[in-house]
């Protein structure tokens, strides 16, 4: 068994295609063993709950206000991610960047979830970024990405799996943005298989 840790900070669309992917028997051997949001009121944790997932809640405004660093938090984390056994961390809309910290304690077994292709719009606004550059004329598509985390770099990494998205003359950003979420929820789960897979090849 392959136990899954999925960090959320929002709705948790994401970690429900995990989830249903799970239940469906499309992830097999996989099982979300801990879901880590880091606000108090992402939709994600009553998904969550629905599908008797332990959750933790770890804000990281506790450590600001007393003036600790982004390392001490990130340490923290990874001692309670640790406690649940998780082998693999999904990043599936986790809005915190991770520092050495909680990334070596997990080598080669974060993944992250970007609505933007390989170098593009890094960051918390890419799809907005992504709408804007394509209003100027700049790009003709978008995309989404889900890339290893090896270091502390924003948005980058070993690319895993990636799909372009176009954007439509009649799109507004609330239509480019259902576009991206349902290419998310595909893609994510099957990153996941990807990594596994080439996982058990090594192992055999």
């Amino acid at each position: 068994m392959v136990n899954l840790a999925v960090l959320i900070s929002g709705n948790g669309s994401n970690l429900q295609a995990i989830l249903d992917a799970v239940a469906d028997g499309d992830l097999p051997g996989v099982k979300v063993a801990l879901v880590v949001s880091n606000r108090k009121d992402a939709y994600g944790i009553q998904r969550a709950f629905k599908h008797g997932v332990p959750v933790v809640y770890f804000p990281k405004l506790p450590y600001t206000n007393a003036g600790r660093p982004r390392a001490d938090y990130d340490a923290d984390l990874a001692r309670i991610v640790q406690s649940f056994d998780v082998d693999w961390v999904i990043q599936a809309g986790w809005m915190h960047i991770f520092t050495n910290a909680f990334i070596r304690v997990f080598p080669n077994r974060i993944l992250n979830l970007h609505p933007a292709l390989p170098g593009m719009f890094p960051g918390a606004h890419a799809i907005a970024d992504a709408f804007a550059a394509y209003q100027r004329g700049a790009i003709e598509h978008t995309g989404v990405m889900v890339h290893l985390v090896p270091d502390e770099a924003v948005d980058a990494g070993p690319v895993v799996a990636q799909e372009a998205v176009p954007i439509l003359p009649d799109d507004t950003l609330e239509t480019l943005e259902a576009r991206i979420h349902a290419v998310e929820h595909r893609l994510l789960v099957s990153a996941i298989k990807t990594v596994l897979h080439i996982e058990n090849l090594r192992n055999s």
